[in-house]
């Protein structure tokens, strides 16, 4: 059994996101995962060489963000957090990068991403929070692929439930800020569901087939 340890949380970026007007440009070798530095390069147009930077934790402002409320997390939480972009393939909270717009293209980002996030997710129970489209750009193999919880969110009224994305995007924000803010350390899918359950009313379905994520469904009731 791996030591209990906090989950990585992975996030899917925002479409709105906070544009400096002023800031030092880009330093491509001073972000997190350098393996994707030249993925990374090839990417950058003269504009985004140039424009102000700011923390990625300051870049996204969408309701996921905005219920996950980064700088008021405790010291260090923010560690286990990782964010899949389509411009920067994947960054931590504390890396400074200009405001952009860019379409995932998963296929680009794929073997690229492999390796520092199966370094990184190794031992851990993995937290998903990516919407599909940003899933795909890294599916974890092998153990870490049993590790991953998909997070979903329904809304229950007189026994009728339903997808609604903005309270979805919203739940999952406030799921993330629990288990950071908590400090909670697991080992297994269960006792992330556990974990979770302090807080909401889950439900935790094991894998449909071998390399498929647990699924993790948070019921709001109305």
């Amino acid at each position: 059994m791996p030591a209990a340890r906090p989950p990585l949380i992975l996030l899917p970026p925002s479409e709105t996101k906070w544009s400096p007007a002023r800031g030092k440009a880009i330093d491509l070798a001073a972000l997190s995962f350098p393996e994707l530095t030249q993925l990374r390069e090839s990417l950058l147009d003269e504009e985004l060489r140039h424009a102000p930077t700011t923390t990625a934790g300051r870049l996204y402002t969408g309701v996921l963000y905005a219920a996950l409320d980064i700088p008021s997390l405790p010291a260090g939480a923010a560690k286990n957090v990782v964010v899949i972009s389509a411009q920067f393939g994947a960054l931590r909270m504390s890396d400074r990068v200009p405001a952009y717009r860019r379409e995932m293209d998963a296929a680009y980002w794929r073997d690229g991403l492999r390796a520092p996030l199966e370094t990184l997710a190794k031992g851990r129970v993995i937290l998903d929070c990516r919407s599909a489209t940003y899933a795909t750009a890294w599916k974890p193999t092998g153990a870490a692929a049993a590790q991953r919880v998909h997070v979903a969110v329904v809304e229950e009224k007189n026994g009728v439930r339903k997808v609604v994305s903005h309270f979805a995007k919203k739940a999952r924000g406030e799921v993330a800020r629990h288990l950071l803010t908590s400090g909670a350390k697991v080992r297994t899918p269960e006792e992330l569901a556990a974990a979770v359950a302090q807080a909401f009313t889950v439900e935790l379905e094991p894998p449909a087939k071998p390399g498929q994520p647990y699924e993790l469904t948070v019921v709001q009731r109305a």
